[in-house]
This record gives structure tokens, C-alpha cells and sequence, in this order.
């Protein structure tokens, strides 16, 4: 029996019909692109995940965490593991005075709409970022300044290696720019917030202006996966791109966007091997122009040649 069908075995008879293989991933990253995943599962309790814990550790299965899909490109054959996307029962949210309390599955966007609706701020940056709470946390995601690291207070983790959840404080979390160090075999199933009080008007304010600069300034309508590259200290990948000449690049079905040189956008029937190349290529200009290594954002799944 290969690790795969050892995987599928384990995961067949603690899950049920509710493990899907082949199941089709292109449609659950923003860029629309890539082949399917070997084995998928939307654990909706921490007995799943237990049994994701034993595929792991006694299949040698690869498994990746998926939210909402943003800062993902998915390698045209797929993903030979086992992909994990929390399920409804970790999208929930509770306050306790000035903090909030969420599960993984908790969209950004719409905790930062409780958030207002409880009169608290600290979280209207994330009204524009298109990501799980969990997603949030483990890349430590930003924007307009600010960051989940300024409002984490501490996360909770299903630890597949070793099974059960863990509360990690923040400042045991490793946060850094774009990354944390909460560990590969690490599920983020909630996270503690801690905010402040302040007047509705002046948050509705602040979520407002990150709305209209995202609408200004980056491609909604076309397919893509957010920031391509993380921006150097002190400069804009967006900046270092277009000074290299590299914006509206393209290869295949790719091209680095118009309208913000740091994004690259899928047309129909584009290849992931069209977007690895583009990165790897744009990568390479603004290195031999502009002397910057680019360090890429996006999470690659999958192989990729």
C-alpha cells in the first residue's frame, strides 16, 4: 500500500465521505489556476484533525493548509497530499470586553465588520485583506501600516505531529514582517485579539479609506494572489518592478499588472508555469537593474519544474 492509500485509508474511516480526492483546487485560490489536490478535507473538529495528525505522521503525506486561497499558487499537476481548509464549525467570533476571540475560518473582511459592530479598533486594515483569520496570523498579513501582530494576543494551534490544540502567546509566536514562526505542522484554529474602544464613525472612516485605496490601486477584477513580493526594507517591490522596466510583462497567459506592478494577473486559460516564470523572470530584472533580490510572497504548491 503507498503512503497515499495509507493517507486515504486513515482519513476514509474517521471522516467518512467528507474526504474528497482529486478534488479540484483551482477554484478555492484567487488566482483560478492548478491542478487538483490528491486528497482534500474540510476538518470541522479536532477529532479531524486528530486524523489529519496520523496521516501525517504515519502516512508521510504532505499537507498543506488552505484559506481562503490568496496568497496561493497551486503547480499545474496539483498537489500530490493532502490539503486542509477548516470547515464552518471554526468560523464563529465571541467578544470579551475589549477583546475578541475567532476561529481560523473566520474571514478577515468580516471580523473586522464585528469588530465595528462592538465599537472596537485595531483591525480596520483587515476589512482589505482577503484572508482567513488563520491565514492572517500565520503570515502575519498587512496593510496600511499595520499588521496582526499589533493585535494578536495569542493563537491557537492543532500541532500535527503531536496532536491537540495549543494556546501560543504572541510573543512566543515568532511574528515577523510577512512570516511567523508557528511551525509547518502548525493548524491555526482561532486567535485571541486585543483592541480598544473607540467611536464607530472613526472606524467606519478608517475601513472605508482601506476600501477605496484597494479599489484604486490594485486589480479586483482580474484574477491574482495578492502582493507577489515582499517589499524590501526601506523600498516597494511595486516600485523596484516598475523602475526595472518589468511592469506589463508578460509570459503565456500572465502578465505583471497595469495597475499595481507588485501583482501579476491570470487571463483565461493561463498555466501556473506561465505565473512561476513571470515571478522568476521579474525577479531576475529588477536584481540585474535595480541590484534587489525580490523575495517572493506567494506560497508555491506543489511541483513546480
Amino acid at each position: 500500500m503507498s503512503d497515499l492509500a495509507r493517507a486515504e485509508a486513515i482519513l476514509r474511516e474517521a471522516c467518512g465521505e467528507r474526504l474528497r480526492p482529486h478534488f479540484a483546487m483551482a477554484p478555492l485560490t484567487t488566482f483560478r489556476v492548478g491542478g487538483p489536490a490528491a486528497l482534500y478535507l474540510e476538518p470541522e473538529s479536532e477529532s479531524d484533525l486528530e486524523a489529519a495528525g496520523r496521516a501525517f505522521t504515519q502516512a508521510a503525506v504532505p499537507v498543506v493548509v488552505l484559506g481562503r486561497g490568496s496568497n496561493v499558487l497551486v503547480a499545474d499537476g496539483g498537489f500530490p497530499g493532502l490539503v486542509l481548509r477548516l470547515g464552518r464549525s471554526y468560523r464563529w467570533s465571541a467578544r470579551d470586553g475589549r477583546d475578541l476571540t475567532a476561529g481560523g475560518a473566520m474571514p478577515l473582511p468580516a471580523l473586522a465588520g464585528v469588530a465595528l459592530h462592538h465599537r472596537l479598533t485595531g483591525l480596520e486594515f483587515g476589512v482589505a485583506i482577503p484572508a482567513t483569520l488563520g491565514g492572517a496570523v500565520r503570515m502575519n498579513a498587512g496593510a496600511h501600516g499595520h499588521e496582526m501582530a499589533e493585535v494578536t494576543a495569542s493563537v491557537q494551534v492543532f500541532r500535527l505531529t503531536e496532536g491537540g490544540v495549543a494556546t501560543v502567546p504572541a510573543v512566543d509566536a515568532g511574528f515577523g514582517y510577512r512570516r511567523s514562526d508557528l511551525g509547518e505542522d502548525a493548524v491555526v484554529v482561532g486567535a485571541h485579539l486585543r483592541l480598544a474602544p473607540e467611536d464607530p464613525s472613526a472606524i467606519r472612516i478608517l475601513m472605508e479609506e482601506a476600501r477605496a485605496w484597494r479599489r484604486a490601486t490594485q486589480p479586483l477584477a482580474e484574477p491574482n494572489c495578492g502582493s507577489v513580493f515582499r517589499n524590501p526594507e526601506g523600498d516597494h517591490a511595486a516600485r523596484l518592478i516598475e523602475a526595472a522596466g518589468a511592469k506589463g510583462r508578460r509570459i503565456g497567459g500572465a502578465s505583471v499588472s497595469t495597475k499595481h506592478a507588485n501583482f501579476i494577473v491570470a487571463d483565461p486559460g493561463a498555466r501556473a508555469a506561465d505565473i512561476v516564470a513571470l515571478i522568476a523572470e521579474v525577479g531576475a530584472l529588477v536584481e540585474a537593474r535595480e541590484g534587489v533580490r525580490l523575495e517572493p510572497e506567494v506560497q508555491l504548491v506543489g511541483t513546480f519544474t
